[in-house]
């Protein structure tokens, strides 16, 4: 398969006229293959190497579920009856799911993605010579999708792959991606890299993914990327795929940003990942903004709101700056900028570069962790009012971060509603924000706590939810 590929690649080089010896700028490690002896090299040797450091990674958990009745899915019946054929003693079910991991140190810390994992009770890995091991989950991180896990090997070494520089990566690279595709057992596949920085796919919070036409399939997730040299580039994550199955469009967290949460596992932080914020709301140059702000082309992050005294307001952006630049990296839109700096290590200085007006200007961003201020207050709400059951908290940057809300936001959010309470009954859910009660505007947990003690049964109350403001009358 590799020789027809690369003897392919030779003819349509030859038939389209263009002599390999001239190509401008190429390096000698990356010519074509010019003798059969070349022609027939394999990736056997690479796979011996890298292929013991991929693991399977199960995940099990106990579902409760009610006996139903034979007749349950008998349309004449489901007609008068609906769906309440549920009868008896609950019985239990164990669900199992089943994915890939990396082993990236050798005593035992593996990688894997975090929706491999998630709502697992127990978590079993296999290694490449069938051996099983109880792992603990070390860190689990939603909005990387990423989940770091530890397995005790009694002092054995195991094989672990080295990161590599995923920003080192060039489209057109060799790579070999490695995992347990449908359960079939370890697989390899190659391809190249057919895309960087792709931003639009929409499975993490932090965009911004190496695409390869390598095959992945469901259970490749948390799988290894590997480049050529044997380093670890990147972690499967997602596929594009109209039928569950691979057709070439495959997605992987880069490498950088892998390094990043597993550092942070290892690190003491309580299983959390501790990014460095901008301190400034900003959104995607588009075609239409570029022309308003008389770009020469869309592309780049503008600023809006600034937070006062945080890194950008530090660093003199002000609203209406473009960004383009972090560091030595490009910014084409808001998520490359939201990347950029999540792979960078708080505490650090990074320069950036900007627009104001139509002129370039330079700052430098002394990147720090979003500030919990106002402290957060945390509060469960009791008595005779709507909000009842409902656990409130003053919203801070810090606390933003934590439940994946705006960090420009403030006043008091919501963190937990405890079922069949009077707030959950109105429909209040985690991440609304309490503006308002009987025409008393709220900012604090204090202040909530005390326009609840001024209500009778009638309640005029006001919560914004993502971009809508709700305004309710309630009469208990």
């Amino acid at each position: 398969m590799i020789t027809r590929r690369i003897t392919s690649l030779i003819a349509a080089i030859v038939l389209g006229g263009i002599s390999i010896f001239t190509l401008p700028h190429v390096a000698l490690s990356q010519i074509v293959p010019s003798s059969k002896a070349q022609i027939d090299l394999s990736f056997a040797p690479l796979v011996k190497q890298v292929a013991p450091a991929v693991v399977n990674v199960f995940t099990k958990r106990v579902v409760r579920e009610q006996a139903r009745s034979p007749f349950a899915n008998d349309p004449f019946f489901q007609r008068f009856f609906g769906d309440r054929f549920s009868f008896g003693m609950p019985r239990e079910r164990v669900q199992s799911s089943l994915g890939s991991g990396v082993i990236v140190a050798s005593n035992g810390i593996i990688v894997t993605n975090n929706h491999v994992i998630a709502n697992g009770e127990t978590f079993t890995v296999a290694l490449s010579d069938r051996r099983e091991f109880e792992a603990e989950v070390l860190l689990a991180d939603e909005r990387t999708d990423l989940a770091i896990l530890k397995i005790d090997t009694k002092g054995e070494v195991l094989p672990a792959l080295q990161f590599g520089d995923s920003d080192g990566l060039e489209v057109g690279d060799l790579v070999l991606a490695i995992g347990n595709p449908f359960g079939v057992g370890q697989t390899v596949t190659s391809g190249i890299v057919s895309a960087l920085a792709r931003t639009q796919v929409g499975v993490t919070d932090y965009q911004f993914f190496i695409q390869t036409d390598a095959a992945i399939n469901p259970g490749n997730s948390g799988g290894a990327l590997v480049t050529m040299d044997g380093r670890l580039v990147g972690v499967n994550t997602a596929i594009f795929s109209r039928s569950g199955g691979s057709i070439g469009i495959g997605f992987a967290i880069p490498a950088n940003m892998v390094r990043l949460v597993v550092a942070s596992a290892q690190d003491g932080n309580g299983g959390q990942v501790v990014r460095p914020w901008l301190g400034a709301s900003v959104q995607t140059v588009t075609s239409e903004l570029a022309q308003s702000l008389g770009l020469d082309r869309p592309g780049g992050a503008l600023v809006g709101d600034v937070y006062s005294g945080g890194p950008a307001d530090r660093a003199g952006l002000e609203t209406g700056d473009v960004v383009r630049r972090l560091g030595v990296h490009d910014v084409v839109d808001e998520n490359a900028l939201r990347y950029r700096l999540a792979t960078r290590e708080v505490g650090s200085n990074v320069s950036i570069d900007y627009l104001r007006g139509g002129t370039a200007r330079k700052g430098t961003l002394t990147l720090t962790a979003p500030p919990e201020r106002p402290r957060r207050d945390t509060t469960t709400l009791e008595g005779p009012h709507p909000f009842s059951g409902a656990t409130v908290a003053n919203l801070s940057p810090a606390l933003a971060e934590e439940i994946r809300l705006d960090p420009m936001l403030s006043g008091v959010v919501v963190t937990e509603v405890v079922r069949r309470s009077a707030a959950n009954r109105l429909g209040v859910q985690p991440g609304d924000i309490i503006l308002g009660v009987n025409d008393r505007k709220v900012s604090s947990v204090d202040g909530l706590e005390s326009a609840l003690t001024t209500g009778g049964r009638n309640w005029q109350v006001s919560v914004r939810r993502g971009e809508q403001v709700f305004n309710t009358t309630v009469r208990l």
